[in-house]
């Protein structure tokens, strides 16, 4: 059985202005204002809440120390929680997109670095938790992207073949998971990152979600 295994921040929707606020919330309780903008650091914003964190105190003349990041982690992820769907929203035709594939017989699935409760209840909120077959978080298993074994794990899960799935995604991180696993990587180009990935030589590059199904024809025959 055939899946299509999704990355979810800067893939299936775009989550970053609500990662900022919940960073921003973090500096304002250092005493600080709001050291992050969702518009032009949209793309740090994806690559995780420490990076977050180590962006703002920098700008606040502050190195990046490990054991402030490691105080104010927990502390941006509840500020997160409790505010994870106020700015998210999903890109253009992503979920039209889900049930064409599942429509064309296509196992569907996530697989995350965002942990495990996060993505769930994001995905909840939105309506959406139940249009995929499985979901891998950061901390679902002993290890994370870009180990190619949550990858593989969330088509299994989903009721399909590890070595029949693809891996749609937005970054560097995505497109080493899908090598790694030695399946078909498919990066899109409007996210935050998306000028990158070119570079990285992908097996398709995705500039609009309808297009999605006719490229998983053609790369998992």
């Amino acid at each position: 059985m055939r899946s299509i295994v999704f990355d979810l921040d800067g893939t299936l929707a775009d989550t970053s202005g609500d990662l900022v606020a919940a960073a921003n919330a973090c500096f304002r309780q250092m005493g600080a204002g709001d050291m992050l903008h969702a518009g032009t650091d949209a793309g740090t914003a994806l690559c995780g809440g420490r990076a977050m964190l180590a962006l703002g105190l920098e700008r606040m003349g502050q190195a990046p120390d490990a054991a402030v990041l490691d105080r104010f982690y927990p502390i941006l992820l509840d500020a997160y929680e409790e505010a994870i769907d106020t700015h998210t929203v999903f890109y253009p035709g992503a979920l039209d997109a889900v049930e064409a594939l599942k429509t064309a017989g296509f196992k569907v699935a996530i697989c995350t670095n965002k942990p495990e409760y996060l993505a769930r209840l994001l995905l909840m909120r939105m309506g959406a938790l139940d249009l995929f077959g499985a979901l891998i978080g950061a901390d679902t298993l002993p290890v994370r992207k870009p180990d190619p074994e949550p990858l593989r794990e969330a088509a299994r899960r989903a009721g399909g073949d590890p070595a029949r799935c693809l891996l749609v995604g937005d970054t560097i991180t995505d497109h080493t998971t899908a090598r790694a696993a030695g399946v078909p990587s498919v990066l899109v180009t409007f996210g935050p990152n998306g000028a990158d990935m070119a570079g990285l030589e992908p097996d398709v590059l995705l500039s609009d979600f309808a297009d999605l199904p006719d490229a998983a024809q053609r790369l998992l025959i």
